[in-house]
């Protein structure tokens, strides 16, 4: 048996995972049923895997120097506290990361078809957009998880998620409505043709 792999993304309608403006983490629509929703998924027992620029983005954001800020939210918090995998042939170790972290070099597609096989929790990855869509387009991601925040990003849209992706077909598994206006889509997702 093989451990279920979740790309989890937050994204803009028009297709970004970040921004360059002033909209904040959640684009400025995170809310308590969103935030609630967050801290339950990363309270599961699961490994997190980032690769390089996402990890450098978490390292960034959450800097070493404070192990447990009070202004993190809990989901945050959690995932910090979960066990995680970067992929990486340019970071050396030690890594920090409170949950700790192991570091693997060598090709994403490799390295996660192997964790897949040996893991006894499930597998999430937040962001980590170039090293998922080569994960997606080697059949080996099993539900990619869209947190879509009802803002366009036109000018300050940044990461365009899916830009030099291959073609695939979703199939929705799960939905719900937080906070009366952020969509959580579930899918799985199938090389087309």
């Amino acid at each position: 048996m093989t451990a279920i792999y979740t790309w989890d993304i937050f994204s803009s309608l028009d297709g970004y995972g970040s921004h360059t403006g002033d909209w904040g983490g959640y684009f400025g629509k995170q809310g308590p049923e969103l935030l609630a929703h967050r801290a339950e998924l990363t309270s599961q027992k699961q490994r997190m895997v980032f690769g390089a620029t996402t990890y450098r983005d978490f390292e960034e954001m959450l800097p070493s120097n404070q192990p447990d800020p009070e202004e993190l939210d809990a989901w945050v918090k959690n995932m910090r506290n979960l066990p995680a995998t970067v992929v990486s042939s340019t970071l050396k170790a030690p890594l920090y990361w409170p949950g700790q972290a192991t570091l693997e070099s060598g090709d994403a597609v490799e390295v996660i078809g192997r964790l897949k096989r040996d893991s006894k929790v499930p597998l999430r990855s937040h962001g980590s957009v170039a090293m998922n869509l080569s994960l997606m387009a080697a059949g080996l991601v099993d539900r990619i998880q869209v947190t879509l925040f009802p803002v366009i990003t036109g000018k300050t849209g940044h990461r365009l998620i899916f830009k030099g992706a291959s073609d695939f077909d979703l199939q929705l598994l799960e939905h719900r409505t937080l906070d009366g206006h952020t969509q959580e889509l579930v899918y799985r997702p199938t090389l087309h043709g």
